[in-house]
C-alpha cells in the first residue's frame, strides 16, 4: 500500500488575480480596492493612449485621470459585451477628444499640448526600431522611428487613432470598431489609409538606405 501523500499546496488558480469581468462587479457593489486593482493594471496603457493624443505630459496624466474617474461612475453601464479595455478605452478616447477641444477654445493654452517632442523617450515606434547592432544601424533606425512619428503626427485624428489602436495598443479590428464606435469597415479602410501615409514618408528614405551596408 502506497504511502500517503501530503496535502497539495495551494492551486495557483486560487493565487490568480481576478478577472476584469470580477474586478468591476466588485466594483459596482463598493469594493473600491478592486476598482484600484483596475486603475494600476490599465494605468499606463490609458496614459501611452492619450499620449499621442496629447503631448504635454502634464495634460495627459489629469486626462487619464478623468478617464479613470468616468469610468468608475459609468460602471453599472458596463455589461461585458466588450472586454473591459476596449470598454475603458473609448472613454479615454472621448475624454481626451473633449479635453482637446475644451484647450482649442481657451486662448491661453500653450502649443505644447498639441506638439511632439522630438526627443521623446516613451515614443513606441522609437523604442521599437531603434537597434544596437552598430551605430550606424542605431542611427538609420532613429531616423525612420522618427519620420514615423512625424507621420502618425500628421495624420488626421480618426487615421491617428486607428492606426495607434491596432499597430501599438494591439487591438484587433472589432475590438477599435468598439473603442471608437464605428463599423468594422471603417477601421480597416483607416488603418489601410493610414498605412499608406506613412509608408510613402518612409519610402524615400528606406530607398536612399537600400545600397548602404551596416
Amino acid at each position: 500500500m502506497s504511502a500517503e501523500l501530503p496535502p497539495l499546496p495551494e492551486k495557483a488558480a486560487d493565487k490568480a488575480p481576478d478577472s476584469d469581468a470580477q474586478l468591476v462587479e466588485r466594483s459596482v457593489a463598493g469594493d473600491q480596492k478592486a476598482f484600484e486593482l483596475l486603475v494600476i493594471k490599465y494605468q499606463r496603457r490609458i496614459q501611452r493612449l492619450i499620449g499621442r493624443m496629447v503631448r504635454d505630459v502634464d495634460l495627459v496624466e489629469d486626462i487619464a485621470q478623468d478617464t479613470f474617474i468616468r469610468a468608475y461612475r459609468a460602471l453599472a453601464q458596463f455589461r461585458g459585451e466588450a472586454q473591459f479595455y476596449t470598454w475603458l478605452y473609448r472613454i479615454a478616447i472621448n475624454t481626451a477628444k473633449k479635453a482637446l477641444m475644451d484647450l482649442k477654445r481657451n486662448p491661453t493654452v500653450s502649443e505644447n499640448a498639441y506638439k511632439s517632442d522630438d526627443d521623446d523617450e516613451t515614443s513606441p515606434v522609437e523604442n521599437e526600431l531603434t537597434s544596437s547592432e552598430t551605430p550606424d544601424a542605431v542611427l538609420a533606425s532613429k531616423e525612420i522611428a522618427q519620420i514615423i512619428n512625424a507621420a502618425m503626427e500628421a495624420l488626421p485624428e480618426e487615421l491617428r487613432e486607428a492606426i495607434t489602436l491596432r499597430e501599438i495598443e494591439g487591438l484587433s479590428y472589432e475590438e477599435i470598431s468598439v473603442a471608437m464606435s464605428c463599423p468594422v469597415g471603417t477601421v480597416r479602410s483607416r488603418i489601410f489609409r493610414a498605412r499608406e501615409a506613412i509608408s510613402a514618408k518612409v519610402k524615400p528614405l528606406l530607398e536612399n538606405q537600400s545600397g548602404k551596408r551596416w
